[in-house]
Formats: C-alpha cells, structure tokens, sequence
C-alpha cells in the first residue's frame, strides 16, 4: 500500500475522531495494566492478591460480554462508547485517589475494578464493530492498520513510563492519567456520529437476538475454533505471564522497571510489524495470525528458563511482531466476512469464549505457582501455549480462509 492508502482513512471524518479518541485513550491504558499490578503488590505481596483484583476485572467481562453486542446494536456504538468512557474514567480516578492517599484496601480495588470490567465489558463489542461503519470497506486494512501502529507506538512508551512513575512517585499517578484519559477520549467521542439500527414494534426482543447471534456464530467454523482456542490462550497468558510475571520481576533483578521494558519491547514489536503490514496486504489473515501467535508463547517460556531483563526484552520484541499480525488478521477476518448487523454480536459471543478462562487463570495462577514454584509453572504454561495454537493450524477452515473482496 501507498502512503496516499495507508492515510486515506483519516479523509473520513467519522474515523478522524474515533481515530483521536482511541489515541487519548490509550495514552492512559498503556500504563494502566503494570500501574494497577504493582497498586496491588503495595498493598499485599500476595500472588493470589493480585490474581483476585485482576479476576474482578475480568469476571465481569465475561458475564455481560454478550449483552454488550446487543446493547451496541440497539443504541448506537459511538454512545455506547462514549458513556462506558466515562464511567471507567470515573472508577480509574477513584482507584488513584486511594492509592495515592494511601488508604487502599484490595476489597476496595477489587469492588472498582469490577465496575471497570463491566463497562468493558459492554463497550467492547462497540469498539470491534464500529470500524467498519466510519470507513469504505477497500479502506479496512489501513484503518486498521493506523490503529495498530498508533497503540504500539504508545505502548512502547506507556510501560516504561508506569515503571518509571512506580518506582518514583507511586503507581496511583499512572492509574489518575489512565482516568483523566478516558474522559478526554468521551468527549472526542462526540464528533462521531453512528445512528442505532432502525428498530420496529415488531423487532426481535434482547434474547431473540442473541439466539440468532448463536446460531450464526456456531455455524461459521473458522470462527468457534479460534475462539475456543483463545478460551486456552488467554487462560495460560493470564494465568502465568500476567499475574504471575510481576511477581517473578519483582522478586529477581528484573524488577518493576524491568518488567516494563519487558513490555515496551513487546510494543516496539507491534509498531515494526505494524508498519511493514501498512505496505503489504495480509492474505490468509487466519493462517498467518495463528502462526504468530506462537511466538507469543516464547516470552513464558524464556521467562520460566531465566528471569533476566535482555533476553525478555529480545523474545518480548518477536512476540509483539506475532501478536500484531494476528490482531489484524483476526479484525479483517471479522470485518470482511461477517454481515454488519450481525457483526458486534459476533464480536460479544467472540469476547465471551476468549475471555472466559481468564479469571480462573488468575485465580489458580498463585496457588499453583505456591505449590509448584513461579518459574515452573511459568514455562509449562508456555510450552502448553504453544501446543494449543497447533491444536487451531489443524483447522482446514482456519488455514485457508482468504481474504473477502473488497467491493463495498
């Protein structure tokens, strides 16, 4: 693609301002994740600690994941968006605030973590579906490419930046910059302007609607496989790599700054593939993302063989590269070939199946880790995520999905 292609995206007004939104968003949320682990860490040291406050996150999620793609079906996804803004811009303020003063409890943090993973929850499906209606179909890749590039280039920054305010004034001020940005991101927000579908007296009611989400859902194949996949995926990764890696940093001489070079090398991963894919046109989006995907079982596995900085930041580097061609693999996937009416309840039943090993990861990550020891258990879930993107390639319907046409 051409530079001309690669930009002609922000000529859409719609997109110019979600384009914005987005980027003040993520300026807060790249900081968030390692501001939040190590809130926890300063409070208890507790593995099984940090486990519970990132399941109350996490749980949430999954309960209302599908009543979000209805929600942004029925009202309009840009509204939807703009409201779960600033209600997780409201409870991210209310952690830092607590934690900057000093008086945080973990029932505190759990209890508002929760209600942020509620409104994550419901926005979620807003934010997979709403691309394709700011953008003319030829235009999805670059779209979705510029998104891409800009959340890894702040992300490079982003970590670094938390460990950095972790280690030097407290994480509450990374947690206060995710709120204030949030609530920037909401009023960005306004110059976005997507009806909801047009709804009659004779319109399917809530559960009608997410039965026909089901139905469609089930019957696409390349879809359930990865999706069940994933179910196993982001258990290992949050299980091992999220809640147990900054316990194992903060332990050795990786430390809290450490761990977030560790995460902006896995950034600046993202950014290069970002950009080499805003110049090549990815074909075989699912055989290709699931191959990258392997790579980001590397990171647990070098993690639980040697707790050292260098070689994490050089795995984290090839892992983020993998991550990034399956992000956009799996979007271009979702937005070609799945009907738009359809297309957030995809994303919803999508999230859902993704999601729903994440807090029981979380929350046996500890006492496994306890009773086997951090780095063992760490590595096993590595070799076991590798083992399980396989299990996906054996899929005929993944590896040979292509590319949709692009007529609009």
């Amino acid at each position: 693609m051409e530079r001309s292609e690669t930009l002609a995206p922000l000529r859409e007004r719609g997109f110019r301002f979600y384009f914005l939104s987005r980027s003040v968003n993520l300026v807060g949320t790249t900081m968030s994740g390692i501001a939040l682990a190590f809130a926890v860490l300063e409070v208890s040291d507790s593995p099984s600690a940090l486990g519970t406050v990132l399941a109350a996150h996490s749980i949430p999620m999954v309960v209302f994941l599908l009543a979000g793609g209805v929600i942004a079906d029925r009202f309009g996804r840009a509204l939807v968006i703009q409201t779960c803004n600033v209600v997780a811009g409201l409870t991210q303020l209310c952690i830092a605030a607590l934690v900057l003063g000093g008086h945080a409890e973990i029932w505190q943090l759990v209890a508002l973590t929760a209600v942020n993973g509620t409104v994550a929850s419901i926005s979620m499906p807003a934010l997979a579906g709403i691309v394709p209606a700011l953008v003319p179909r030829e235009q999805l890749q670059p779209a979705n490419v510029l998104l891409s590039i800009t959340r890894s280039t702040l992300a490079i920054a982003g970590p670094a930046v938390a460990g950095i305010l972790v280690v030097g004034v407290g994480a509450g001020w990374a947690l206060a910059v995710d709120g204030i940005t949030y609530l920037l991101a909401a009023l960005l927000l306004l110059g976005v302007k997507i009806p909801p579908r047009e709804r009659h007296d004779d319109s399917p009611s809530m559960v009608a609607e997410l039965r026909e989400g089901w139905q469609y859902f089930r019957s696409t194949t390349w879809l359930w496989v990865v999706v069940l996949g994933f179910g196993a995926l982001n258990g290992l990764e949050h299980g091992a790599f999220v809640t147990l890696g900054p316990v194992l940093a903060k332990s050795s001489d990786i430390g809290e700054h450490g761990w977030g070079l560790i995460l902006s090398a896995e950034a600046v991963g993202l950014l290069v593939m970002g950009l080499i894919l805003a110049r090549v046109r990815l074909q075989r989006p699912l055989l290709w993302g699931m191959v990258g995907m392997a790579a980001f079982g590397s990171p647990m596995i070098v993690l639980g063989l040697t707790a050292q900085t260098v070689p994490m930041m050089l795995i984290g580097f090839v892992a983020g590269m993998g991550v990034e061609v399956f992000s956009l693999g799996w979007n271009l996937a979702m937005q070609e070939n799945i009907p738009d009416d359809m297309l957030a309840r995809a994303y919803s039943y999508d999230a859902l199946g993704s999601f729903v090993a994440i807090p029981v990861g979380q929350l046996a990550g500890g006492p496994i880790a306890a009773a086997y020891g951090l780095q063992p258990v760490i590595l096993t879930a590595g070799i076991v995520y590798v083992v399980v993107v396989g299990l996906v390639l054996l899929s005929r319907s993944v590896r040979t999905l292509p590319r949709a046409s692009s007529t609009a």
